[in-house]
């Protein structure tokens, strides 16, 4: 992990195509600016953490699911022959 100082109003570049300014410092809370290309996603942490639960529950596939699927296959195959 690279650990920075950066006083309001500086930057840091990662990459070519990524700067983070920062902008605001109120006690304990730093607002950043992000720019980044539209195809790299930025989340807040939880959101991230939120997404990444959903994404892998959505994933999950039950047994009779997958029975179901072999059955709707076997009758798609049957009426191709």
């Amino acid at each position: 992990m690279l650990i920075l100082t950066r006083k309001l109003g500086e930057r840091i570049t990662i990459g070519d195509d990524i700067t983070i300014d920062l902008l605001e410092i109120k006690g304990s809370q730093v607002r950043l600016g992000i720019k980044a290309p539209e195809s790299v996603s930025i989340h807040r942490q939880e959101i991230y953490e939120r997404i990444r639960r959903e994404n892998l529950e959505s994933a999950k596939v039950s047994e009779s699911d997958l029975s179901r699927a072999a059955s709707l296959f076997r009758i798609i195959s049957s009426k191709r022959d």
